[in-house]
């Protein structure tokens, strides 16, 4: 998407059901496990770039040996500097015993990270906290393996608070003002008041019912417990994607199922997705199940996993940006009163395309019904007539391309406003000045500060009659708070143009209305009941709202007419029909939590107050 938006973490979990000399034997080397965690994490490097971390446990350890270990590197190159400390450190081990490679049991001794029970994660801040003790794996160490746990995930919890007090806890700041940190001391409470008379037999199962139980949120996690025990869970809505491969070798699970097609060569039929309130647990002696941990809830998979997050290489997400894309042919059509010869269609930015190419199916399939009648209708059309008709094509141009990332030592804010217009660059000569119209599509429109101040006054600069911009997704209205990083309403600038519109009718006391009634809710601990912001919304038609986001959109020094176009809610859903999750579209909220959030962000944005509402 052309703003800049932190979104959802990665995960990648490998259980290594043999010895490590097995694989060793089968496949040419001791790290199988650490070679194949390397790329399961950078099959999903677009999913977190503030940091990353892994963790492993090694079964079978003799008293006294550390049996679990981490490692978190802060900053984008954060994989790289991982698995390069890795390669360092067999490099070291090398030097004294060169052969040592080739005896993986005494490699498993030396090695820190030779285990086989090993995660990944992929950090993208929600907070805004980048500092490295926000970076996932988080551990709670003790003496006792079955007491030793170490956790990561892909969520967001919006009662991390309630949590806390429920357990009496005063954790240090990093606790506290991470999710992770309220997860993992709800499930370590509950794990140390679990039965250890037999370190073998955990009740894994019962120990997370009895601590996802209070989780209100979207997530996906991962637990590593010392004595070799392990589980992979989803939240019971199925807001976060998990998938999963087991054979009798491996047991793998991860945020997306092309990165584990990918690193294991298996294909889209032989990996699983893990049931809402499932958990897939393998305890220390390798044996596999798939338990029912909560009771699933109306499926609310997060859709924007299909529309932007996830990596367009998963087949099924491919074909449905595709119709995406196709979806909005008509509406496109429509805005031009079907006249394409004047038409240049383009994208941006780079994970548009997909989309881009269904929109040009789309057009190019009215083109071909239009020549199919006109033939039809004069079958004695001259050769040369005819050959210009089907020679017909939507014009298509690589009109912008993304630039090096423009920095600036000026602070004035007109200076800086004149470098952001050159985060792109523009192809010349490929417009019709004062007669092309130029589409353009995007993945979704959130704030659209790079539209206006960049890429609009960009397009403006070709001199054409209009510009269109499209959204492959609907207009973004409410704040998330199951894992993305969209959690202020003031940023959204459909809330803006809304708010406009309700000052332009004289209106603007609704404002104040929805505010008084979030106020009486939180007073009277009810704020979770109702979604009282939507509200704000309900006077106008999308059709209203796009118009005014065009008109804010367009910047006093553009010429062209400026128009916005976005997919309907209809047809996000017929393109994802297995991720209905729209509250950030539609206000509606899978959890209690949501309606809280949303009305919280609300009378922060009335009370202009800066944070997000959870």
């Amino acid at each position: 998407m052309s703003d800049a938006l932190k979104h959802e973490c990665g995960l990648a979990y490998i259980r290594l059901l043999k010895p490590l000399s097995y694989y060793h034997q089968k496949y040419g080397t001791a790290f199988f496990g650490l070679n194949k965690l390397y790329l399961l994490m950078e099959k999903q490097h677009n999913r977190g770039q503030d940091g990353a971390g892994i963790a492993t446990v090694k079964l079978n350890t003799e008293p006294g040996h550390q049996f679990m270990h981490r490692l978190r590197v802060g900053g984008a190159q954060a994989i790289a500097q991982i698995f390069q400390n890795i390669s360092q450190e067999v490099g070291e081990l090398e030097k004294m015993y060169p052969d040592i490679a080739q005896h993986p049991g005494l490699m498993k001794g030396y090695m820190r990270f030779m285990g086989e029970v090993i995660m990944g994660h992929l950090r993208y801040g929600t907070q805004g906290k980048n500092n490295v003790e926000f970076c996932h794996p988080f551990i709670k160490p003790h003496i006792n393996p079955t007491r030793s746990l170490a956790m990561a995930g892909n969520f967001n919890l919006v009662n991390t608070d309630e949590l806390f007090a429920r357990l009496g806890q005063h954790p240090n700041n990093t606790l506290r003002e991470s999710d992770l940190g309220a997860m993992i001391e709800t499930i370590h409470y509950y794990l140390c008041m679990a039965d250890d008379s037999n370190p073998a037999k955990l009740n894994i199962e019962g120990i997370l019912k009895q601590a996802t139980a209070h989780f209100d949120g979207g997530y996906v996690f991962c637990g590593l417990i010392g004595n070799g025990d392990s589980f992979v869970m989803r939240d019971p809505n199925g807001i976060r994607p998990c998938y999963y491969f087991a054979n009798d070798e491996v047991v793998i699970a991860a945020s997306e199922r092309a990165a584990i097609m990918t690193a294991f060569n298996v294909t889209q039929e032989q990996i699983m997705q893990l049931e809402p309130g499932h958990a897939i647990i393998v305890n220390a002696a390798g044996e596999f199940t798939n338990a029912e941990i909560l009771a699933p809830r109306q499926l609310a998979a997060c859709s924007f996993e299909r529309i932007y997050f996830s990596r367009g290489s998963d087949p099924e997400i491919y074909r449905e940006r595709m119709a995406l894309g196709r979806n909005l042919a008509g509406r496109v059509l429509d805005a031009l009163d079907n006249h394409l010869r004047q038409t240049i269609v383009s994208f941006i930015p780079n994970t548009a395309e997909t989309a881009f190419y269904g929109l040009i199916k789309g057009l190019e399939d009215y083109l071909k019904d239009i020549q199919v009648k006109r033939i039809l209708a004069r079958p004695d059309m001259p050769e040369e007539e005819m050959r210009e008709l089907i020679g017909r094509r939507v014009r298509i141009e690589k009109i912008a391309i993304k630039d090096v990332k423009m920095r600036t030592f000026i602070t004035e804010d007109a200076s800086r406003n004149e470098m952001v217009q050159h985060v792109y660059d523009i192809t010349y000569g490929t417009v019709k000045r004062g007669e092309d119209t130029i589409v353009v599509i995007d993945d979704s429109i959130v704030r659209g500060t790079t539209l206006k101040e960049s890429i609009i006054k960009m397009l403006n600069r070709l001199g054409p009659k209009r510009i269109i911009i499209v959204s492959s997704a609907p207009q973004i209205r409410y704040p998330d708070c199951y894992g993305i990083d969209m959690s202020r309403m003031g940023d959204f600038i459909a809330f803006q143009a809304a708010v406009e519109l309700l000052t332009d009718r004289g209106q603007a006391g609704k404002l104040q209305d929805i505010y008084q009634l979030c106020k009486e809710a939180a007073a009277n601990g009810t704020l979770d009941a109702r979604n009282y912001v939507q509200g704000v919304y309900e006077s106008f038609s999308d059709e209203e709202i796009s118009n005014k986001i065009a008109q804010m959109l367009r910047h006093e020094e553009v010429t062209a007419q400026v128009d916005v176009i976005y997919q309907s809610l209809e047809g996000l859903h017929n393109a994802c029909p297995h991720n209905p999750g729209d509250w950030y579209f539609t206000g509606n909220y899978p959890t209690a939590g949501g309606n809280r959030v949303a009305n919280r962000a609300f009378m922060n944005y009335m009370e202009k107050q800066e944070g997000r509402g959870y």
